[in-house]
């Protein structure tokens, strides 16, 4: 009895957790800022006065507000052409990745596959071992694929990170009794995966979203390799041939030297945001599935 009454006039608890609990809100708080300050920057950066960026005057707030930046950058037909490129590889690079991923995971998290073990440690072994840049790059040459938008989605297929993700969360999230019990009632397995699997699995499918997305918009090396034409460049690569230009333009001219440096350093920050827009705000839409699906799929299992 004493204990309760002792609970209910300190309902915060002891001293000790109390403080445990402000280290952990400080330590939080801290990560917060450098996370969210060199975004805060990178932003006023942006809006701000080339000169005032230079010059060490930019700290949080935009001074000298100008889209002198962004108007220069959007007006060049290379950036609506990058961005279309890379919603159509973004989209149709996830399809096949999440395709690809959940018929070869689905069935790797069956106690009943055989071989099931030695297939995970082939699987697995890839993880640690590749071909190497130069036999990839003939692989993906003798398929005729350079040049081509397949260069940036067939190899990349599966990550292998990926699908050991994926198999554990149906190991650990789908009990195999469900799906025994849907094979005696007569249950095929791909009705099983399309009526039973795939609605249970809609955190991980939304981890697996945003991962492959956000890797399909961000590419950039495997584009510089394989990618010969400037129509089919993705956007990251579009952008980083305009930074590069304007650079030159800056040291090679002797014109307006000054202002074509001003204008090369805005350029950068403003660059950095058109890119890394779409995945900011895709990212709320799967925020309430995200934690869930890496925390069940990674840990457990």
């Amino acid at each position: 009895m004493s204990k309760r009454v002792a609970l209910k006039r300190g309902s915060n608890g002891p001293p000790a957790d109390r403080y445990f609990d402000t280290i952990v809100y400080l330590i939080a708080a801290v990560i917060m800022i450098l996370v969210l300050y060199p975004l805060l920057f990178v932003v006023s950066a942006s809006f701000s006065d080339p000169a005032k960026v230079l010059g060490g005057e930019v700290w949080l707030l935009p001074k000298g507000f100008t889209v002198e930046a962004y108007a220069n950058i959007l007006h060049n037909d290379k950036i609506w052409t990058g961005f279309a490129n890379s919603i159509v590889y973004t989209t149709v690079g996830t399809i096949i990745n999440i395709a690809m991923t959940l018929l070869a995971a689905y069935p790797l998290s069956r106690p009943d596959l055989p071989l099931r073990k030695g297939l995970m440690l082939i699987v697995t072994l890839t993880m640690f071992f590749s071909g190497g840049l130069i036999p990839t790059y003939l692989l993906v040459k003798d398929l005729g694929m350079v040049d081509t938008m397949w260069a940036l989605i067939i190899p990349g297929a599966i990550s292998t990170y990926n699908l050991i993700v994926m198999r554990t969360y149906f190991q650990s999230s789908i009990p195999w009794e469900l799906q025994e019990a849907a094979h005696v009632d007569g249950c095929s397995n791909w009705r099983l995966l399309f009526s039973i699997v795939l609605p249970l699995s809609k955190p991980i499918l939304a981890v697996m979203v945003l991962f492959y997305a956000a890797g399909h918009w961000n590419l950039f090396f495997n584009a510089l390799i394989y990618i010969r034409s400037e129509e089919l460049y993705p956007l990251q690569l579009v952008l980083r041939e305009i930074l590069l230009i304007s650079q030159s333009d800056a040291v090679d001219s002797g014109v307006g030297l000054e202002d074509k440096i001003l204008l090369a350093e805005s350029v950068k920050y403003a660059v950095i945001i058109i890119s890394s827009l779409p995945v900011l705000i895709m990212y709320p839409f799967v925020q309430r599935h995200f934690v869930k699906g890496v925390m069940i799929g990674s840990i457990k299992g």
